[in-house]
């Protein structure tokens, strides 16, 4: 079993198939922040350490094109993506013939990628033949979601949103027998354009992939049913290739004939040019009990094994914590499952961000408004922001309990409302998303910058770390995440830093029970 794999980032959906046995032909990244990190954990190529060399030498990190050298990799390592030349006119790595790629990571942009690609044909027919291995099953990738999130700025016209057409683009000269699409549930929402008309990309991406050869299964999953221990829905759309699925189809049971039946028709209806409406075409969401039950009982199974069994923050990550002395299972347990694809590490990662008096102070409040209902946070929050001078008695009795960190670093109990109020106002803020995490439960899915939470524990008023974080998107203790930890400013439009490597990935655990399903179809014999 072999794969490409495009928008890489740091990993996450790679180090799920290679942990069923998949094997890369080629892996694309536009960030050499996150291909940093890609390149050190699957090629044991450390770019820092070559980056002080004067005569650095890479086998399988690739550059398309570069203003710099390559004995320049440090200001490699720093170049803004979107600064890239023309690959004309750039320094390139990549052999003409494409004799290098085999296995390789290409830093650079996916638009670039598959105009090179059509200007050296040689390269081409290496990539599409898999290097020897006759085809390629599989190629897999999460475009940039930001424009489809509806926390971004969810435009019809955002550049953003032509980068799943470039996958497609890629697929149709490649033919994989399968293609494997993820991306956030935001794109299961309407659009509008200027006129007020609704428009469904994920309807728009499934009529694509139909034009060019492939039924389209699109499902509405969420990891923390693969046992990651976050609330992180998903969409994914699984295309299959025609005549591979004529074969595969011979040996489905009533469920997967269920699954396939109405993509099917509405690939046959694409296929001859006739018109489509939304109506045609759903998506099978993890959340309905049918559709559940259709997981369960298809080869989609490896997706929801931990429904009756949540895997919660605390599992996750209290043995990360400065007091804890104990190894978690479940840490043990992604040491287990990814040990053949990775090398064994020391944990790095887990640096401790500072915090003022003050952030702590704040960040108790977060803990205890979570064990609160919330009418009382709602109130609460409404002192905060300076909407409010008061909360009602029936709210005060609520919180008379709980202890509240003071400026001396003493925790105490309030005895009465006046001073709890008084307390309050001393914490002003607009921040309306961040939240402490709650113990008992999977995280939530809005977890990718530092600011997003922080910790649950009484003892722990601090932010998460990026190896906590890792861990609840389900990386094992050995990944280790390089470049620069966090950015800020203008940067931020272009550089990826561990903690966004960390919330960009696909989760680990998530991308293998997306191999084992595709691993299924793939060995099936009709």
């Amino acid at each position: 079993m072999n794969y490409i794999e495009l928008f890489a980032g740091c990993g996450g959906l790679s180090l799920g198939l290679k942990s069923v046995g998949f094997d890369l032909v080629m892996a694309n990244e536009l960030s050499p922040m996150a291909a940093e990190s890609y390149a050190f954990n699957f090629f044991n190529e450390d770019l820092q350490s070559q980056a002080e060399s004067k005569k650095p030498k890479l086998k399988k990190t690739l550059w398309l094109s570069s203003q710099f050298e390559l004995s320049e990799l440090k200001q490699r390592l720093r170049e803004n993506p979107k600064s890239y030349p023309p690959i004309a006119n750039g320094k390139s790595d990549i052999a003409i013939d494409g004799s290098n790629l085999n296995g390789s990571l290409v830093v650079g942009s996916i638009v670039d990628l598959n105009t090179w690609l059509q200007e050296n044909p040689d390269a081409l027919v290496k990539l599409k033949d898999g290097f020897g291995a006759g085809g390629v099953d599989l190629i897999s990738g999460g475009p940039p979601c930001q424009s489809f999130s509806m926390a971004g700025l969810r435009k019809q016209d955002c550049e953003k949103n032509s980068l799943p057409w470039e996958f497609a683009k890629l697929a149709q000269v490649i033919q994989p027998k399968l293609v494997l699409l993820e991306n956030v549930t935001g794109i299961l929402r309407p659009f509008r354009d200027e006129l007020g008309n609704s428009y469904y990309a994920w309807f728009e991406l499934a009529k694509a992939f139909s034009g060019i050869g492939y039924i389209p299964l699109c499902l509405h999953v969420n990891a923390k049913l693969a046992g990651v221990p976050q609330n992180r829905p998903r969409f994914i759309l699984l295309g299959v290739r025609k005549d591979f699925f004529d074969n595969l189809s011979l040996t489905f049971n009533k469920s997967e004939q269920e699954l396939f039946a109405q993509p099917l028709e509405f690939f046959n209806r694409t296929k001859h040019g006739e018109e489509v409406e939304l109506e045609s075409l759903c998506y099978r969401d993890v959340s309905k009990p049918h559709d559940l039950n259709l997981f369960k009982d298809s080869f989609l199974k490896s997706l929801v094994v931990c429904q009756d069994k949540l895997v919660s923050v605390r599992e996750a990550i209290d043995d990360l914590r400065v007091q804890s002395t104990s190894k978690s299972d479940f840490s043990t347990k992604l040491l287990n499952t990814f040990k053949k694809v990775l090398l064994e590490r020391k944990m790095q990662n887990h640096e401790h961000r500072s915090n003022s008096v003050l952030v702590r102070r704040r960040f108790r409040l977060y803990q205890v408004l979570q064990q609160v209902e919330s009418s009382v946070q709602k109130n609460v929050q409404k002192v905060l922001k300076g909407e409010s001078d008061d909360i009602s008695d029936s709210d005060w009795v609520k919180l008379a309990g709980f202890d509240f960190l003071l400026d001396s670093g003493k925790f105490t109990t309030f005895k009465n409302k006046k001073d709890f109020i008084s307390f309050l106002k001393q914490h002003p803020t607009k921040k309306q998303t961040q939240k402490a995490l709650l113990a008992d439960q999977p995280a939530p899915a809005a977890l990718s910058i530092p600011d997003d939470a922080c910790h649950y524990h009484h003892d722990e008023l601090r932010t998460l770390t990026v190896r906590e974080m890792a861990r609840i998107q389900s990386f094992p203790d050995n990944f280790e995440f390089r470049s620069k930890i966090t950015t800020g400013g203008k940067m931020r439009s272009f550089e990826v830093p561990q903690y966004t490597q960390v919330g960009n990935a696909v989760p680990p655990l998530l991308g293998r029970g997306l191999a084992l399903a595709i691993a299924e179809l793939l060995e099936r014999k009709p």
